[in-house]
This record gives C-alpha cells, sequence and structure tokens, in this order.
C-alpha cells in the first residue's frame, strides 16, 4: 500500500471547477476560476481538478494558469479516454508543480452501448489510454464512469487492467447517484479484495446527490478503504448536485471517534469560500444547508435559546468558528466608522485594501441611514454585489423610478449609461419588475431569455436586503447576476444588468465557441 494510504489520510479533491461549472448556469469567468482556484489551494484542497481543457480554448487556459499559479496542490485536468484528449489535458497541466491527468471512460452497458464497443474492445482501449497518460504523467487517475451499475466481475476486470497500465488513483464514480451507502461500502471492499495490486493504489469515490445520500456514500466508501473524496463546495455540480467538501470534512472533524480520519483543510475558511462560489457561480446556498446555509447556527425556538445561552453545545456540534463565522454578531449602524467595519470585514473572512475598504463603506453609510442595524448577511451581500458589479462597464444603472399598484399599468422610467451614453426610456409591464426589465431591453436590445428570477431577503424585517439572482441565455450562452439592495426592484435591475454585462463578456471579448462546453457534459461522471 502507499505511504499515504497507509495513513489515516484522507484526501480532498475539489472539482468545483470542473464537475461544478457543469451546473448549468454556473459558468464562471477565467478570472473567477483562477480566484476560485487559489482559494482552494490556500484552504488546503489537496487535488484541484481545474477543468476540461479539451471542451474549449477557455478551459484550457483557465487550467493552464491555474497549474502555473498553484502552490500546494495537485493540479488535475480531465480528459476522455483518446490520445487528442489526454494530450491537450497534459499541455494544460504540465506547468503545474504537481500535474495529473484524470481519464474516464463509461463501463456500465448503458455506456458501453454509446460507442458500441465489446467488453474486449473497451478493454484494449482502457490500457491503451492510460498508459499513454502514464507516459505523459507519473500521476494518472482513471475512472470507470457509472461504475455503480457495472457488472462486478467486468469492473474488476478494467479496474485491474487500469492498474497494471500505470493508473496510481483509481476513482469509483456514482454517476447517476444511484447508490446507498452499504452498497458505496460494498464496491470499495470488494474491489480492495479481488484486485491484484489494489493495495498499491489510492481508490477515490465521487458521488452524485441524485437521491440526497452523496456525503452518506461517501463516508461509507472511506469507511471501507477509500482515501480520496471528491467533492465540490456548496455541492455544486450536475442534477442535483454532488458531495459536499465541507460536509465530508466538517463530519470527520465532529466525529473523529468513528471517523479518524485526517486532511489537510483548514475549516475556518470554508464559509468565505462557500459565500464567493455562490456569488460567481449564480447559485445562492439555501438557508437551511449542512454548514454553510445562513440557518446552520439559528436557533429561534425559545426552548433552544435558552439552552444555548446556558451552554452552546446542548444545539452545536460545531462551533460557527470552526467554519469561519464570527462567534458572536455584533450588528453595526450609522455611527459606525472605518475600523469597525474593518473589523467586521475581518471577522467575516474578507481581507480588503483601503480603496476597497472605502467602496464598502460608503455603500455601508447609505445601507446604514435606511436600516436600525446592518447584520453580518447584510455587509457579506454588499461585498458579493459590489464584486459582481465590476465584472463590465457596458451597462450602468443610474436612475429608476417605478409606478406600481392595483391600477394599471405598472410604468419604469429608467436611466442607464449605455456604452458611456445616457440613455432614457419609460416602459410599461406586468408588475414593476417587468416593466423595468422592458425598460432595460429598449435601451439595450437583445435577445437572451430569462431562465430564472430569485428573490430572497438577506435578513429579516420589512427593512431587509434583497438579494436578486437572474439568470439568461443566449445562443447557448447562460449568463448569471446578482444584486442586493433594501429595494427589491432596484435589486432585480442591478442583478438583470449584471447580468446581460457579462453575457457580453462572454459575446464579444471571447472568441466564438470559448466560453461554450463543446464536449457532452451528459457523458460525463
Amino acid at each position: 500500500m502507499t505511504d499515504i494510504a497507509k495513513q489515516d489520510q484522507v484526501l480532498i479533491f475539489d472539482t468545483t471547477l470542473r464537475d461544478g461549472e457543469q451546473s448549468p448556469g454556473a459558468t464562471m469567468t477565467h478570472d473567477e476560476k483562477l480566484e476560485i482556484a487559489e482559494l482552494l489551494d490556500d484552504m488546503g484542497v489537496d487535488i484541484i481538478e481545474a477543468g476540461f481543457p479539451i471542451a474549449s480554448e477557455g478551459d484550457f487556459q483557465a487550467v493552464k494558469q491555474i497549474a502555473e499559479r498553484s502552490k500546494a496542490s495537485v493540479i488535475c485536468g480531465l480528459a476522455r479516454a483518446n490520445f487528442k484528449d489526454i494530450d491537450r489535458c497534459w499541455e494544460a497541466v504540465k506547468h503545474a508543480a504537481k500535474p495529473r491527468i484524470h481519464t474516464f471512460i463509461g463501463t456500465s452497458p448503458l455506456h458501453r452501448a454509446i460507442p458500441n464497443l465489446s467488453m474486449d474492445e473497451m478493454a484494449d482501449k482502457i490500457h491503451d489510454t492510460v498508459t499513454h497518460a502514464r507516459n505523459l504523467c507519473d500521476n494518472v487517475q482513471w475512472s470507470p464512469m457509472d461504475a455503480l451499475r457495472t457488472e462486478h466481475d467486468y469492473l474488476c476486470r478494467v479496474v485491474e487492467i487500469a492498474i497494471k497500465a500505470g493508473a496510481t488513483t483509481i476513482n469509483i464514480p456514482d454517476t447517476v447517484g444511484y447508490t446507498i451507502p452499504r452498497e458505496s461500502a460494498d464496491i470499495i471492499k470488494m474491489l480492495l479484495e479481488r484486485v491484484p495490486g489494489a493495495d498499491e493504489v489510492i481508490f477515490a469515490t465521487h458521488c452524485h446527490n441524485d437521491l440526497g445520500m452523496a456525503t452518506a456514500n461517501a463516508l461509507a466508501a472511506v469507511e471501507a478503504g477509500a482515501r480520496q473524496i471528491e467533492c465540490t463546495i456548496n455541492g455544486l455540480g450536475e442534477r442535483a448536485g454532488n458531495t459536499a467538501l465541507e460536509e465530508v470534512v466538517m463530519a470527520m472533524k465532529v466525529r473523529n471517534d468513528i471517523l479518524p480520519y485526517q486532511t489537510h483543510i483548514d475549516t475556518r475558511k470554508i464559509m468565505h469560500l462557500s459565500r464567493r462560489v455562490a456569488t460567481v457561480s449564480g447559485f445562492p446556498v439555501q438557508f437551511n444547508k449542512a454548514i454553510v446555509g445562513k440557518n446552520a447556527f439559528a436557533h429561534e425556538s425559545g426552548i433552544h435559546q435558552d439552552g444555548m445561552l446556558k451552554n452552546a453545545e446542548t444545539f452545536e456540534i460545531m462551533r460557527p468558528e470552526d467554519v469561519g463565522i464570527a462567534g458572536t454578531s455584533l450588528p453595526l449602524g450609522k455611527h459606525s466608522g472605518r475600523a469597525a467595519l474593518r473589523s467586521k470585514m475581518n471577522e467575516l473572512g474578507y481581507d480588503m485594501a483601503d480603496n476597497q475598504l472605502n467602496d464598502i463603506f460608503v455603500r455601508f453609510k447609505e445601507l446604514a441611514d435606511r436600516k436600525k442595524e446592518v447584520f453580518d448577511d447584510d455587509l457579506i451581500a454588499l461585498v458579493q454585489d459590489e464584486v459582481g458589479q465590476g465584472e463590465a462597464d457596458t451597462l450602468q444603472l443610474k436612475r429608476l423610478r417605478v409606478v406600481c399598484g392595483t391600477e394599471g399599468p405598472q410604468e419604469a422610467d429608467l436611466t442607464m449609461i449605455v456604452e458611456g451614453e445616457e440613455k432614457t426610456i419609460d416602459a410599461t409591464g406586468d408588475g414593476p419588475v417587468d416593466a423595468a426589465f422592458n425598460a432595460v431591453k429598449m435601451l439595450y436590445p437583445h435577445k437572451a431569455k430569462l431562465q430564472l428570477y430569485q428573490v430572497h431577503a438577506v435578513t429579516e424585517g420589512t427593512d431587509a436586503q434583497a438579494t436578486v439572482t437572474v439568470r439568461i441565455e443566449e445562443d447557448g450562452r447562460i449568463a448569471t447576476g446578482q444584486s442586493a439592495d433594501t429595494d427589491t426592484v432596484v435589486a432585480s435591475v442591478k442583478a438583470y444588468i449584471h447580468a446581460i454585462n457579462r453575457l457580453i463578456v462572454r459575446r464579444e471579448k471571447v472568441a466564438p465557441g470559448e466560453d461554450r462546453k463543446e464536449i457532452n457534459y451528459k457523458d460525463l461522471h
């Protein structure tokens, strides 16, 4: 068994930038990918799957630059089972201090039918492609896609072939979220017992959450002998998502009595990274999400509150500080100064330069004049909104006035800066938001269709900030915008404009096809 596998060490393989970005609408910009990769590296993630280099020129360049900038993490790229994919992957990751090639092929009967390969033909293909990858890189991961629905005898056969061809990590993906914990464990045990050479490689688990059991399945596989967990921040990923990094890491930390494993993850940075991924992907974290949800450390019941005041351990199995949340909430108000704001932002995980703090301070004061108290979540929304609006300045909101009520039509009087020129228009619609969106479209005509419009209150009360998420699609390109304001209509228009600006970046600043996934991602684990 390898030195790593002998230890009680579980490697964390984060695929937020690959599998996570495959969530429809979660496409990140080049700079956002570099930023998230740096945060993952800094947090102690062992392996970062930075993307799928063959998918597009944009993906290739992102993986290449992440590899060049990497510090401690292994940088991995994904490749299908063909020489062209593997060569392209190597060209991207070879610049890393610790590169890895991850190649895969679907081995279940359903997936073998797609390329119409016999078992023997597929076995030969696995041998040839893993050998080719190993000739380029001494760190090769191989995955039999849809492994949990592959015949056991055949799965053992192809895993053995991959090991003999030079694979150093064997990943067993539950591609469609089909398994349950007992079966997840049994598959790993079977492979370790039946496959020659299994004790010389690391087994990994990659679980999807279609039945809501991804984390349980991943931990069951670890108990059975897997020593690498593939996961994403916030559980982002195809369909219902993947195993969430924060869940498996904190489960091992909290239940070290029965999960006596170690990871390199600095858990204090989890919350900051979770919020940043939510912002750049446009996928807000549900309030009741484990570990990182807004309500994860909230207590409303009188019995719970009484218990918390007497002893926090009565109703909290982990400390908020363990994941990067301040232990106590000290609301700020209009009389608070820059020093207090900087201190609070540092508590929340934001290390700001003076100019960034000044920008946020101005907006903080404006918000404090409208609200009695400014809470932690208000400040986070301000930061995320500020970051989001800086991506492109083709469109800028200058002034908005709406007329709404029981008597129609609802109207919007909008002034926008469009490519440096100030333009004003009046528009009507079915409600103030519809009217405002119509006005935006009249001032900047486009063919993008609205796919998602979502509103949630950041904090409580009638003066709460509303965070609005807007997702639009044009010619296969998907862009998401987010904004927060105490005025829901204003937040809506800002989010809509943000989405359009991101679409403009994809449309005009990237060569045709570079921002699109030319690979059929439905075939990926």
